[in-house]
């Protein structure tokens, strides 16, 4: 049976390891995207990269409101999604900053320094998504 999680095993289990959110923004003409990215949480926030004319950051800059998936696809399968309003940042010390600690996350301390150099330029965006709602289950098959 499944269970609803608390926002500290929410908290916790989209902050393990290396595990990569779903991204859905909303196109000028109504249609969603989705995109995987690196992310992490700081607070009660979720904070990612990308580059201002991606598609997901031009969708952000028109429409703030995302919506997020984070899984666990091995059972007994858990996941978490997110909602909430993306804020966008190109304050290029906030966008070094962050890209260097979230590749700390994803590629190892050894190369955070390498990666953040690389996706902390001028063209690149720091997004701070203020959570409105979240419905995390964990043990789905169980």
């Amino acid at each position: 049976m499944a269970k609803k999680m608390t926002k500290d095993q929410w908290h916790a289990f989209v902050s393990a390891g290396t595990r990569t959110a779903k991204l859905a923004t909303v196109r000028a003409d109504g249609r969603p995207h989705i995109a995987p990215i690196w992310f992490l949480l700081d607070g009660d926030d979720l904070v990612f990269n990308t580059g201002e004319d991606t598609v997901k950051g031009r969708n952000m800059a028109r429409d703030g409101r995302i919506s997020l998936c984070v899984d666990d696809d091995r059972p007994p399968f858990s996941f978490v999604t997110i909602e909430g309003r993306a804020e966008l940042s190109d304050r290029l010390e906030d966008v070094r900053h962050w890209a260097t600690r979230i590749a700390a996350r994803y590629m190892g301390e050894e190369l955070a320094e390498q990666y953040g150099a690389r996706n902390g330029v001028p063209g690149e965006l720091l997004v701070r998504v203020r959570v409105d709602k979240v419905v995390g289950l964990a043990d789905i098959a169980d």
